[in-house]
């Protein structure tokens, strides 16, 4: 039977605890690093970023150190509730959110600010897990249960359109177009939802001015290098300037207010002007890690038939890689603009502390299953040993039965 320093070895993959320290604090440089300059502008301390960026990785900690407690049932079970709680957010942002750049995200709670939009990636995806544990031969086997969850994705992607933010809808499109695709859909299902798909992102860049702006100046960001295409060639030039050992830490130049948003979105266009190719390279490494890891524990996780925590692990998974290359992406100029922040790096409360909840959810599976294993392989060696003391007995019954006569005959004589 395993003791109690095996089992505390064996307990859960310390890689995901590391692989989140490393780039928290990579975070926190860049933060530092991105922010001063326009810090010092508007709040004259050039270290207000900086500080609410280390309280927010805190505040993570500590959720993270409650959220690891609680059991993957748990999640399961209160699946619908959760998502009824992101829809409701959702709505609240519209009634009596911030407004901010002409975009309503935020919802003010006293000091702190929190974007609904990340919490309601997380429970969403939640549902679709729990969706697909209970309707996973409907979503096999016909159009009905293929449906049924886009309708739900409808519903808050007309939500987060009004707010509005295009971005969250599409890393939410394409993490369910992923786990639908893992979860068994036919292969007609999916070229249909491609092409409905990208036909309404088409329609819905083409039909906002400033969407089709964020496109026209994407394909050529230099013939408007100051209107429209400004924050691109901005972030082009940090890339370019970084080359492959970058300029070291502290010495950009595009982040004294040249390029905006430099501590948020294009944080690694900073990260690649004082690190160049090298530092981003290890930041995508660290990503790629991560998200490999993921979806291992995802297949693994459905290879012992625990198909919920399964297919919230690859949701995950397929979330945070597709994020973190549009991220990347955006910044050097292979993807539009879309306003999303790179996980467990960008400044951003919200985001940071729902990345951390996410890892937290993956530890959390790859402890139960590790604990699942523990115990069967510990009823396996109770059952060997009480077999084993089973055998023993009926042995020595025997052996004693064959001696009692010789000892009766003995005693005659």
């Amino acid at each position: 039977m395993a003791g109690p320093n095996q089992y505390g070895a064996s307990a859960f993959d310390r890689s995901f605890i590391v692989l989140g320290l490393i780039m928290y604090m990579i975070g926190l440089v860049m933060v530092a690093s991105s922010s001063i300059p326009v810090a010092e502008r508007l709040f004259n301390n050039p270290f207000h970023f900086v500080i609410r960026h280390g309280i927010y990785i805190g505040l993570s900690l500590a959720i993270a150190g409650v959220a690891l407690q609680i059991p993957m049932s748990w999640w399961h079970k209160n699946s619908s509730y959760l998502l009824g709680f992101a829809i409701v957010l959702l709505v609240s942002v519209l009634l009596i959110g911030r407004s901010v750049n002409g975009s309503t995200r935020w919802l003010v709670l006293g000091p702190i600010t929190v974007q609904a939009a990340e919490p309601a990636k997380l429970f969403f995806f939640c549902y679709l897990s729990a969706y697909l544990v209970r309707r996973r031969e409907q979503v096999m086997e016909n159009l009905k249960g293929f449906i049924k969850p886009l309708i739900v994705f409808g519903v808050m992607a007309v939500l987060l359109l009004m707010q509005p933010d295009l971005g969250t809808v599409i890393v939410m499109f394409v993490t369910t177009f992923g786990l639908l695709f893992l979860a068994g859909a036919k292969l007609w299902q999916f070229m249909a939802m491609a092409s409905v798909g990208a036909t309404a992102l088409g329609m819905l860049a083409y039909f906002e001015p400033y969407r089709w702006r964020r496109v026209t100046s994407f394909l050529d960001p230099w013939q408007d290098p100051f209107g429209s295409g400004y924050q691109l060639t901005q972030s082009l030039m940090a890339y370019g300037r970084g080359e492959v050992l970058g300029q070291g830490l502290g010495n950009s130049i595009q982040k004294l207010e040249y390029l905006p948003e430099a501590h948020t979105d294009f944080v690694m266009a900073v990260l690649a002007e004082e690190f160049g190719f090298v530092g981003i390279s290890v930041v995508l490494l660290l990503s790629m890690t991560l998200v490999y890891k993921a979806l291992i524990l995802g297949r693994c996780a459905l290879a012992k038939e625990k198909y919920f925590e399964g297919f919230l692990a690859y949701s995950i998974g397929i979330w945070m890689c597709f994020q973190a290359a549009v991220n990347i992406g955006a910044s050097a100029g292979l993807v539009p603009t879309k306003g999303l922040t790179m996980p467990l790096i960008s400044y951003g409360g919200s985001s940071l502390i729902v990345m951390t909840i996410a890892l937290v959810i993956l530890i959390r599976i790859d402890h139960e299953i590790r604990l699942q294993s523990i115990q069967a392989t510990s009823s396996k060696r109770t059952s060997a040993k009480g077999l084993q003391q089973v055998a023993q007995k009926v042995t020595q019954k025997v052996t004693n039965k064959g001696q009692m006569p010789s000892a009766k005959n003995s005693g005659d004589k």
